[in-house]
């Protein structure tokens, strides 16, 4: 149940009837029109900007085309009265059956609450996390696989057909450094005194496993043996165990992704490097061309030479860019346009990307690709994870001994639970840095959010709890409560509070249509500070209390009611990829 697209029909069919009256002219566009709850909430329940926004096509002031609106909606049964406020805001007040009704809807819909049909079914690719296989997961890759994956659940909530995916990075210079360090972890697992890891090799312990297996396996076959002939071999097992870790890392944070494309085998490999630059030039889209010096670098530093170079300015970047190097290799960005190009010939048109902020000026040269190659069929939204700073009692966490450079992904699930940590990685916009204390998120008090959000949802029970220890042989299913007398709510914060459930559906659109997820959770706090205000009025007069004793009936409405806010505080919760608590001690 969606009451403000209900709203937004009884709106479209106003204007209809004023059209067939002749009292608007036909052909009216309502698109802008939006019905939303009014900034004041003494103004009523719900507004509408119709008549700004249909009074110039309409050849008519605001106020008097808000005058014909209002009426006609005052007609439907529904709504109680309606006024006109400022320049022309029709405002609308809603009869309290229509918030006992939406109690009813919740309470029969269950978790499919909010579930919306504004993607049409649409595909949409969210890649995400996306870290080279060199190693475990940092705390940086964490904000970015919790917003892809959050992301990802709410486009799907919306009616999206989305497909999770990772591109491994397995074809670059760096999948090579990682064969060199488990050579060494090799050598040293052989009993060689290999000394300390070289430096610009990876020097985390996480790779003596690798180096371990391959000495078990194949003895000093390869130990003094020359690079050529185990360099492919060790980058292969490395890859392999490397990505059986990130994995691991990324199942304990609850995030799985549904395709893993590898840059190797299925770009490189494939072929699609060359498709995509054949594409390109039989377009006249590449060129040979000599590039100015880069920004901040002196001419004289520069050795300018003929490049093939992407038309990328074309498409809204800054320069043209090179798609080979000096040794005719391909650079990395042609590889990501073959990449780009690929996923879109797997029916994708829309592109979501999830990157960390150091990506930030590769932003522009890879949608400039995807408007060529897709002929701007495609779109491309990337969204840049600002850094995580994780602090203990405010000050400065040490590197992971694991990882020898910095903090894990695992180490921070392991320490507080992927439950608080998805939660708090979407306290923030992602474009935002964001302070990570675990001394904060074990706090039980409303600084917390996780704390003060799952605290909702087991006070919710805790209610329930309380019901049954008094009436033994009360019914508390969700369809039993749906056929409650709900007209025993009534109390003015309790329909406040099925006002703002309502808002549920909205902001999951909203905050889809901006490809925003952290919105529901600050929603989330927002409705569960709202339901611990009333709970709080019950500890002050037990009259108030979601359990009477001695009245059956009221108890049974003010249930539903803590029910409606169970099932909406699990919904938010499960799409963010949290548990909801069923108590806390």
């Amino acid at each position: 149940m969606n009451i403000f697209a209900e709203f937004h029909a009884v709106l479209a069919k106003s204007l209809d009837a004023l059209v067939a009256e002749g009292k608007l002219p036909a052909g009216l566009d309502l698109s802008r029109a939006v019905v939303e709850p009014p900034r004041d909430i003494t103004h009523g329940d719900l507004s509408t900007n119709a008549a700004l926004v249909l009074s110039k096509g309409a050849k008519m002031k605001p106020r008097d085309v808000a005058e014909l609106l209002s009426a006609k909606l005052a007609a439907d049964p529904r709504i109680a009265g309606t006024d006109i406020a400022g320049p022309g805001f029709v405002n609308m007040k809603l009869k309290p059956e229509i918030w006992r009704d939406l109690a009813r809807s919740i309470l029969t819909l269950g978790e499919k609450f909010g579930d919306g049909t504004m993607g049409g079914g649409k595909k949409v690719n969210v890649e995400y996390v996306s870290a080279n296989p060199t190693g475990p997961m940092h705390v940086g890759h964490c904000r970015g696989a919790v917003v892809g994956d959050a992301l990802a659940a709410l486009l799907e909530k919306t009616g999206h057909d989305v497909t999770r995916e990772y591109y491994i990075n397995d074809a670059g210079a760096q999948v090579d450094v990682l064969a060199r360090s488990v050579h060494h972890r090799y050598r040293e697992a052989l009993g060689e005194n290999v000394g300390p890891v070289a430096e610009g090799l990876y020097p985390g312990d996480y790779l003596k496993p690798v180096g371990a297996a391959l000495a078990t396996e194949f003895g000093t076959k390869y130990q003094t043996a020359p690079e050529a002939e185990w360099l492919t071999l060790f980058r292969e097992r490395a890859i392999a165990a490397m990505m059986d870790l990130i994995r691991e890392d990324l199942k304990a944070l609850g995030v799985v992704h549904k395709v893993f494309s590898s840059e190797k085998n299925d770009i490189v490999g494939k072929g699609r490097v060359n498709e995509a630059i054949e594409y390109l030039k039989s377009r006249d889209l590449v060129y040979t061309g000599v590039l100015e010096p880069p920004k901040g670098m002196k001419p004289e530093d520069w050795e300018p030479r003929p490049q093939m170079l992407f038309r990328a300015t074309q498409f809204g970047d800054d320069v043209d860019r090179p798609l080979a190097k000096s040794d005719g290799t391909w650079t990395y960005f042609a590889a990501d346009m073959a990449y780009h190009l690929d996923k879109y010939r797997r029916g994708f048109e829309r592109l979501i990307d999830v990157w960390g902020a150091d990506h930030g000026g590769y932003v522009k040269r890879v949608d400039a690709a995807v408007k060529a190659l897709s002929e701007g069929r495609a779109t491309l939204e990337v969204k840049l994870c600002q850094m995580v700073n994780l602090l203990d009692k405010g000050e400065p966490v040490k590197m992971s001994k694991r990882a020898g450079t910095f903090v894990t992904l695992r180490d921070v699930v392991d320490e507080v639970g992927a439950d608080v940590v998805r939660f708090v990685m979407l306290t923030r916009k992602q474009d935002q840095h964001i302070d990570f204390d675990f001394a904060k998120v074990r706090e039980q008090s409303k600084d917390n959010p996780v704390f003060y959000v799952q605290y909702a949802h087991a006070r919710h029970r805790s209610a329930f709890r309380q019901a049954k220890a008094n009436f033994a042989d009360l019914d508390t299913s969700d369809a039993a409560l749906a056929k409650a007398d709900l007209s025993r709510i009534g109390d003015a914060d309790e329909l406040a509070l099925l006002r703002m459930l309502s808002g549920y559906p909205r902001i999951l659109e909203a905050a889809a249509e901006a490809s925003e997820p952290h919105r529901v959770a600050f929603w989330l706090y927002d409705l569960a500070s709202t339901f611990h205000a009333l709970w709080t009025r019950g500890n002050a007069d037990p009259s108030l209390r979601f359990v009477l004793p001695e009245d059956r009936e009221t108890t049974l409405a003010r249930l539903a009611l803590v029910r409606n806010v169970g099932i909406t505080v699990a919904s938010g919760l499960r799409l963010l990829g949290v548990t909801p608590a069923e108590e806390l001690r």
